[in-house]
């Protein structure tokens, strides 16, 4: 960054980014680290951020440091621009980024941060989707101890996570994983691709995209670089199924906004009382009005 960014930030009494150079320098380090080994949770010194950890910490820091002046960011939440966690770390990059381009368009982005969702328009050949992760350990839900799971992930040892997806089969008749479905990568480690709906886990495979995944709380990075093949674990016998979003009548239900019947779809409540779907994405369901 030259001197005259850098001095060009004083007016707003912040360092560009927030987080100082030293910070930004070792998240770099860290996601290099990532990238040479698809899947694997770095560890990293985590800063404290003007906002609690759980809110997006781990995804805003990623993103602070690979934006720079000229760049073009999109902050979405659950698919939404509008919602309250997109809205305030828009403000707070709009403060403490001058000279950071901020956009609405999926298309328009260079980098993309987002909670819970993969953009419904098509990602192209260098953009970043920067997603913010609760818990990025899948064995969390099998194993407590922390140096125990990172010995199962060394050894490729995820057979009690696969006992776990049985007993669901065996008690409920199917996998009930709504979100966070554990996906291998690169035919090795498996990651929790954040709490992103099982709908948006096959967007992960051979993308062009690089997607790097920020847990603040937890201290952990992790990504999956671009043309990376991604599989979510599922059985020989049973294959993997996305959100059914068919009507008593097995068609499809289509957005009650534009009426797209290929996106993921929020279940609302009209004021009439009335349940309706809408399209989660914002941007997507926008460009099928005009």
């Amino acid at each position: 960054m030259s001197t005259e960014t850098l001095n060009s930030t004083k007016n707003y009494g912040y360092q560009f980014g927030f987080i100082d150079e030293y910070a930004k320098k070792e998240i770099r380090r860290s996601l290099l680290k990532a990238v040479a080994i698809p899947g694997y949770q770095v560890p990293y010194a985590s800063r404290e951020m003007p906002m609690a950890r759980g809110f997006g910490t781990g995804g805003l820091q990623i993103t602070l440091s690979l934006v720079g002046v000229g760049d073009t960011l999109k902050v979405i939440d659950q698919g939404s621009d509008e919602s309250v966690n997109a809205v305030n770390i828009r403000k707070f990059v709009a403060q403490t980024c001058p000279g950071v381009n901020l956009t609405k368009k999926t298309v328009e982005a260079d980098i993309i941060q987002t909670r819970h969702r993969i953009p419904e328009i098509p990602m192209k050949k260098g953009q970043i989707l920067v997603l913010q992760v609760p818990y990025p350990d899948p064995l969390i839900v099998v194993e407590a101890n922390e140096e125990k799971r990172k010995i199962m992930h060394g050894e490729k040892d995820y057979a009690r996570l696969w006992v776990k997806l049985y007993e669901d089969m065996v008690k409920f008749k199917e996998i009930t994983i709504s979100h966070r479905y554990p996906t291998c990568v690169n035919h090795h480690y498996v990651i929790d691709p954040s709490p992103i709906p099982r709908f948006d886990v096959p967007k992960l495979n051979n993308s062009p995209v690089l997607h790097l995944f920020g847990a603040g709380r937890e201290k952990k990075i992790y990504a999956i670089p671009p043309y990376t093949q991604t599989t979510p674990l599922t059985f020989q016998d049973i294959g993997f199924r996305v959100e059914d979003f068919t009507d008593e009548n097995g068609e499809r239900r289509a957005c009650s906004r534009c009426g797209s019947t290929d996106s993921y779809l929020d279940e609302l409540q009209h004021k009439s009382g009335e349940k309706i779907y809408q399209c989660s994405d914002s941007d997507y369901c926008n460009s099928q009005l005009m």
